[in-house]
């Protein structure tokens, strides 16, 4: 199976795969879960010279991020082999034999000769041996199959992927229309707010009638700057271009994904603590939830 264009992928997937070669067969599992950086933990056997080393080289060159378990188990099939005769333990049973007949000998007993075939039924002298495992060719053989594995796995992350883009847009797509709103009420509420403002100079100067009303109006003023919303409003407007220009990159964006994730966190809380109004804090609230949503499905992206 091969895998799809490039695209935003998932952390989460799984794959698995049955090969094997004359002498030898096996199966392979990988899997993966959301993680902070790329850990791979491989369950491979140890007697085949070579081949966590170059599976580690494939997952690495393949993955950026994620939690990934490989596990891979390997049968060896029953194969004809040959009796063969083990020397030394051959020459320690001659060795007991002659120290018998020695003995027998010095008290005057005379023992019959040992036979060939008593010797071999003693354990250990006989084995049954087969041709060693050729374990490079082995390796290979199983290095190739493991390509069609991670291209399965490959294939699932980018499904997943796709799935995710879509909930990620539709986040985004909310967080800008919520934007839009909270720009079109900040507007409508500019009237009140200078009647306000001129309102509060009023009530100052009346109660304190030899204040300088320059100056008091000029501190009014900063006020009225320090809850204006223009800026947060530009700054989710450009966080929500960068975000939607990352979905489209098809390279690993999930760090950069979740940084954007915590500047719009960040501005939705200064657009509630900056609200002024009932429609402004309510817009902020359901910005923030819509956020939320986004941070969630971002720890989720390669």
């Amino acid at each position: 199976m091969t895998a799809p264009q490039a695209s935003l992928r998932s952390m989460t997937a799984f794959a698995a795969g049955r090969g094997g070669v004359p002498g030898h067969e096996w199966t392979w599992e990988l899997r993966s879960v959301n993680g902070k950086g790329l850990d791979l933990r491989l369950r491979v056997p140890d007697w085949i010279s070579g081949l966590e080393a170059g599976l580690r080289a494939k997952l690495t060159a393949a993955l950026s991020r994620g939690n990934v378990s490989l596990s891979v188990r390997v049968q060896a099939e029953e194969a004809g082999g040959r009796l063969t005769v083990n020397a030394a333990q051959l020459d320690a049973a001659l060795d007991a034999v002659a120290e018998v007949e020695a003995r027998a000998m010095a008290r005057g007993l005379s023992l019959a000769p040992a036979r060939p075939g008593d010797l071999l039924g003693i354990r250990g002298v006989l084995e049954m041996t087969s041709a060693e495992a050729d374990t490079e060719a082995l390796c290979a053989a199983m290095l190739t199959d493991f390509d069609a594995v991670l291209s399965d796995f490959e294939t699932m992350r980018a499904q997943e992927g796709a799935a995710l883009a879509a909930l990620l847009e539709g986040h985004l797509a909310e967080i800008a229309r919520l934007t839009d709103a909270a720009a079109t009420a900040a507007e409508a509420r500019r009237p009140e707010a200078a009647a306000a403002l001129t309102a509060a100079l009023a009530r100052v100067m009346e109660g304190a009638p030899g204040a300088d009303e320059a100056r008091v109006a000029q501190e009014l003023a900063l006020i009225a700057v320090k809850s204006d919303i223009t800026e947060e409003i530009g700054r989710l407007h450009a966080h929500v271009e960068a975000a939607r220009a990352l979905l489209a990159s098809g390279a690993p964006v999930g760090r950069k994904l979740d940084f954007l994730a915590q500047e719009f966190n960040r501005e939705a809380n200064t657009l509630c603590s900056k609200a002024g109004s009932s429609t402004l804090t309510a817009i902020g609230l359901e910005m923030k939830a819509a956020v939320d949503q986004l941070r969630e499905q971002v720890q989720n992206v390669e």
